[in-house]
């Protein structure tokens, strides 16, 4: 009898029978895909310049800063320093002869008359080079031509390098250089494994694989264009989350199906009825779990900082396009072979269900039910436990701490800082309309200002270089970036900006994103939960659930990173990002569970319904907890310390979710509860589960049909 309680899909039996029919079912397999291949092709993605502002929140002193700095006519950008060093004092006779060579490229003091700043101890000296906007030239191009024309000038004993802000910038594009398809393949050779594993099949693993594959191209060829109308930024972090993202949901998505598919080919004896039963029913949790990671993602459009809102965008689309393909590419492709694709394993009908086979998630079930209460306090005390770990992090990362292999910007900085004044390898610049000589004298007002030096004046803008007394990225720096903001903020038009002052302000945005876009993301999951699940009650317990996942796997993730890889902060990133996937992918698991529960519960009750569902689910969300907690480590191949420390949460907090609280929790709450736990949902009486021929199959079997 109709009602409430249908599955969406019930509604739409026209098209599921479209989907799957004998006629065409090709279309829906073949067309996407080579529509697919053809867009790669002849479209492609859309290929951007970064940009300054890109992660600078919108309003603070560096974006603007960085923008009156665009409007300049001459496209001055970043600058790079070039670094002579030695163990012992340098020879004057080669600095003699380097310098007219960095006059040539447009060489600048750097606290002394000529191109040329030697150290007091004799053992290293810098020049400043200019580097032009990326209007004129590519700065990174700039850097690498920089480096190769240095680099086989230095005689023995004396190295030449390059550092300074457009040549840590540089070796931050490196990182990209190659990242998409090594990521890719990372990724793809992950699922493989895995998905060879769950289904234990040399054929079978190959269909999802690339359904999945295609769906990523596709996602990362839309995204960019989508990004590039909506006017969001995107860079190499932004594509790899996405791809990453994809894979990991839509070979989730594509696992549920699978499972499903083969536990109905143990009913029916045509392979179109089995998908026309599993196919409604997974689309359920699947349209579930997909609307609540795309609205979590969507609030990220609420953020300060461009590359943020661009990355919450071109997710969303990511998931939506996941979700398609693996609910209507990947059931046409399915039904398109027989049962020989599950070989050596054939389901053949007339098996036991997982809902009834004495699997180690049915004794996991029986457990659970014995003692709930304490299976439950046990599992909260735990989480809570490895949460506290997060009381001690430290947050924001300086740009010298970015990397796992240092680049040569980095350890030339560090080895400038042991011969000159701190600040002096890492300038702060005052962008300023106002009067350059006052702003300048007021600058040299403040205590830690060693020096500074106005430029001329271009449309009224000057630039101040300022030199700090104080080591770059310590705290130091930071308060006397807050001192000389204090003590310039009476002129109008008036800009400090600088990596100190960068990090100020991207740290200063992230605590804003967090305080509004966290609890925005939690509440508008629970509000989603209740819409898709009916159940009040359900959805509380499974917001806070993966809540005390996100606290669990930062504390544990926290203890990792300080003991064992030697982090010394967590990116400001992470902490919201982290937060985002967790309570959207992390609550996946249990919409899959509670799901099943419900359409268990109508026919044996709410306590013995959650057992089942825990039978019947837990292998199958077990392999997809697993691979989507893989394919984000694989994040780690980066060498960034933000992607590592990211994939390394993810992947933690996606372990407990599978292993602890769609395992233990959720069922444990579930047994103590019993019919509340659906509340306000009405229970219908109990009755016994539809026959194999219900109205929404695609076609009655007609005879028994030993071949399929």
């Amino acid at each position: 009898m109709p009602g409430a309680d249908q599955h969406p899909l019930q509604h739409a039996h026209a098209l599921v029978r479209l989907i799957i029919s004998k006629r065409t079912a090709w279309i829906f397999a073949l067309v996407p895909l080579l529509l697919g291949g053809i867009l790669l092709g002849v479209v492609g993605e859309v290929e951007r310049q970064a940009q300054p502002q890109d992660n600078l929140p919108d309003g603070s002193q560096s974006a603007r800063a960085a923008q009156l700095l665009q409007d300049l006519p001459e496209k001055q950008g970043s600058s790079a320093i070039v670094a002579v060093t030695s163990d012992d004092r340098l020879d004057q006779a080669f600095l003699g002869d380097l310098a007219p060579q960095l006059a040539e490229l447009g060489a600048v003091p750097a606290g002394a008359t000529g191109p040329l700043t030697l150290s007091e101890d004799g053992t290293a000296a810098i020049a400043v080079v200019p580097i032009p906007d990326r209007t004129v030239t590519d700065p990174d191009v700039v850097v690498d031509d920089l480096r190769e024309s240095l680099a086989d000038v230095a005689p023995e004993g004396i190295d030449v390098q390059v550092t300074g802000p457009a040549a840590v910038q540089a070796d931050i594009s490196k990182v990209f250089e190659g990242a998409d398809m090594r990521l890719l393949l990372v990724t793809m050779a992950v699922v493989a494994i895995l998905l060879v594993v769950t289904y234990r099949s040399p054929i079978l693993w190959i269909i999802p694989l690339l359904v999945v594959g295609v769906a990523d191209r596709i996602a990362a060829v839309g995204a960019t264009h989508l990004l590039d109308r909506a006017g969001l930024p995107w860079d190499g972090t932004t594509q790899g989350i996405l791809s990453v993202l994809v894979f990991g949901a839509g070979t989730n998505y594509a696992l549920l199906l699978i499972s499903r598919y083969r536990d109905e080919l143990r009913i029916h004896r045509d392979r179109r009825d089995a998908m026309a039963r599993a196919l409604p029913r997974t689309a359920e949790a699947v349209l579930a779990s997909a609307t609540t990671v795309v609205v979590g993602l969507l609030t990220l459009l609420l953020s300060v900082t461009p590359s943020t809102r661009g990355l919450g965008l071109s997710c969303a689309a990511g998931i939506v396009v996941a979700a398609f393909f693996a609910l209507v590419v990947l059931p046409a492709v399915l039904v398109s072979f027989d049962r020989w694709i599950f070989w050596p394993k054939r389901p053949k009908v007339g098996e036991t269900q997982l809902v009834d086979a004495p699997t180690v998630w049915r004794r996991i079930g029986t457990v659970v039910s014995k003692r709930p209460t304490a299976i439950a306090l046990a599992t909260v005390i735990g989480l809570g436990v490895l949460a506290t770990g997060a009381l001690s992090a430290s947050t924001g990362l300086d740009k010298t701490e970015l990397f796992i292999d240092e680049p040569e910007a980095i350890s030339a900085a560090n080895r400038l800082s042991e011969s000159f004044p701190a600040g002096l390898t890492s300038p702060t610049t005052i962008v300023t309309r106002a009067d350059a000589q006052q702003v300048t004298e007021a600058a040299e007002d403040v205590d830690t200002v060693v020096s500074a030096r106005p430029s001329e004046a271009v449309r009224g803008v000057s630039r101040i270089d300022v030199v700090f007394d104080a080591e770059p990225g310590s705290e130091e720096s930071e308060d006397a970036t807050r001192s000389l903001r204090d003590a310039l903020c009476e002129y109008d038009a008036t800009y400090v900006v600088g990596d100190a002052a960068e990090a100020i302000d991207q740290a200063d945005g992230a605590q804003r994103d967090r305080v509004l876009i966290m609890p925005l993301i939690l509440g508008l999951v629970c509000i989603a939960l209740i819409v898709l699940l009916r159940s009040v009650v359900a959805s509380v317990i499974l917001a806070l659930a993966v809540v005390m996942t996100y606290a669990a796997s930062l504390g544990a993730s926290w203890l990792v990173f300080s003991t064992v890889f030697d982090f010394p902060a967590i990116d400001n990133t992470v902490a919201l990002f982290a937060f985002l996937f967790l309570v959207a992918l992390g609550v996946d698991y249990s919409i899959f569970l509670v799901t099943r529960a419900w359409e268990e519960t109508t026919s044996v009750g709410s306590r013995q319904g959650m057992l089942r569902a825990l039978a019947a689910t837990g292998g199958v969300i077990t392999s997809a907890g697993i691979l989507l907690a893989a394919v984000f480590a694989a994040l780690g191949v980066l060498p960034l310390v933000v992607l590592a420390q990211l994939g390394t949460v993810i992947c933690i907090g996606v372990l407990l979710d599978t292993f602890v609280v769609r395992t233990l929790l959720v069922p444990s709450m579930a047994q103590i509860l019993g019919d509340r736990f659906w509340w306000p949902r009405r229970i219908p009486e109990p009755h016994q589960p539809a026959a194999p021929s219900e109205s929404y199959a695609v076609s009655a079997p007609t005879g028994p049909r030993p071949g399929r």
